[in-house]
């Protein structure tokens, strides 16, 4: 009895865990170059039972490596990329990776996301533009021009698979792994004028929000259920007075 009470109490959190990750998602249909975010479980077996019992785990959330949706914005300081890999702004910590590469230039010249972080290039330096010489012209490449003039390079770093990624404010992520600067650019690239979505599918999203609601209320229900079993057989077993 005790048993079917931790699994209902494990299958609660785990879900609970998971619509934390959709509703996230769902908030941030909006944002450009978001990453939705799902969890994935595993069962663990009661080592104390002589029986097969077995739990739900508490879950890894991992982010998605899917593409969103390419939109063209025409804007010239507006890039998206086409593969998998990131931008890379300057963050409090160290670089923060971003598919968001909606850009501005400060009265420096200096190339900041639209977040106010500096942009940064294959080295992890900031990106300084003439403010006087016209909106830049951005290569496949990331190579930034002004004219005639090869002014600078915005970086494009890809992330170890094999890394833990954490969300980092607004739309970014950190990795424990160093990235590596992209030096092939056949597969991998940005285009100019474009902004990418986010690669988040509504109704699939919303869809797993009911069936997680409902998977969280009958697990809320069975613990219920098992809590007036165990207090029924207490009663039963008490001795009357």
């Amino acid at each position: 009895m005790q048993n079917a009470l931790y699994v209902a109490l494990s299958a609660q959190v785990a879900t609970e865990k998971r619509l934390n990750a959709v509703a996230n998602n769902v908030a941030n249909l909006a944002t450009p170059g978001y990453r939705a975010e799902d969890t994935k479980f595993s069962a663990l077996l009661a080592q104390a039972s002589k029986g097969a019992v077995a739990f739900a785990s508490a879950g890894d959330t991992y982010i998605s490596s899917r593409s969103g949706p390419i939109i063209k914005t025409d804007a010239p300081l507006d890039v998206a990329v086409q593969g998998d890999a990131w931008f890379a702004v300057g963050g409090a910590r160290g670089p923060v990776y971003t598919r968001d590469g909606r850009m501005t230039m400060d009265a420096m010249g200096q190339l900041r996301s639209i977040t106010g972080q500096p942009m940064l290039d294959p080295g992890g330096s900031p990106i300084l533009l003439d403010p006087q010489a016209g909106p830049p012209t951005i290569g496949r490449d990331g190579t930034v021009s002004q004219g005639i003039n090869q002014v600078g390079a915005i970086g494009l770093f890809t992330l170890d698979p094999q890394g833990t990624l954490t969300r980092a404010e607004p739309n970014g992520v950190t990795s424990n792994r160093p990235a590596q600067p992209v030096q092939d650019f056949t597969r991998i690239g940005m285009v100019q004028g474009y902004m990418e979505g986010a690669n988040v599918n509504p109704v699939l999203e919303m869809t797993k929000l009911i069936t997680l609601q409902r998977s969280f209320e009958s697990a809320a229900t069975l613990t219920a259920e098992t809590e007036s079993s165990f207090q029924g057989a207490i009663r039963s077993l008490s001795p009357q007075g």
